[in-house]
């Protein structure tokens, strides 16, 4: 016996018990399903109304699994990337840039762990992480070692 077709709020509710999408990401993966006559932004305007989808959320659950392997701008731009942006941008961009030479040397002791011993090591760790989205003087910071407890 065949499983019965899900509606198109089915697969939207499916979807986002999964994990948290961005309007844009739930968007383009529900019209693949909408049939004539389905209206998806209306879903979407009911999903946001009955707070089942958010995009502050869906921004959060991005920078939280992200935020140990990335960098600000490498996050930054995939939420660019998921539609986010104006003022609220600039907030989340505030918030990361709090943490990111923490975040930044957490992820060199990981990979490397070590001072570069010559030129060609340093460069590789600095392009490393330069790759990841960390900025010059957070990669500068980590290239120096992990801070010496006092």
């Amino acid at each position: 016996m065949a499983a019965p077709q899900l509606s198109l709020k089915g697969r939207a509710l499916r979807f986002l018990s999964m994990r948290e999408h961005s309007r844009m990401e739930l968007a383009r993966k529900l019209a693949r399903y909408a049939e004539e006559g389905d209206d998806v932004e209306a879903l979407l305007d009911l999903l946001e109304k009955n707070n089942w989808l958010s995009q502050e959320r869906f921004s959060e659950a991005l920078i939280h699994r992200r935020s140990a392997r990335f960098g600000n701008s490498r996050i930054v731009a995939e939420l660019q990337s998921h539609g986010i942006k104006g003022e609220e941008l600039q907030e989340l961009k505030a918030g990361l840039a709090e943490g990111e030479t923490e975040r930044c040397v957490e992820v060199w002791n990981r990979k490397f762990g070590t001072v570069a011993a010559d030129p060609q090591e340093r460069n590789k760790q600095m392009r490393f992480l330069l790759q990841r989205g960390f900025s010059q003087r957070a990669v500068q910071t980590a290239l120096k070692g992990a801070p010496e407890d006092d």
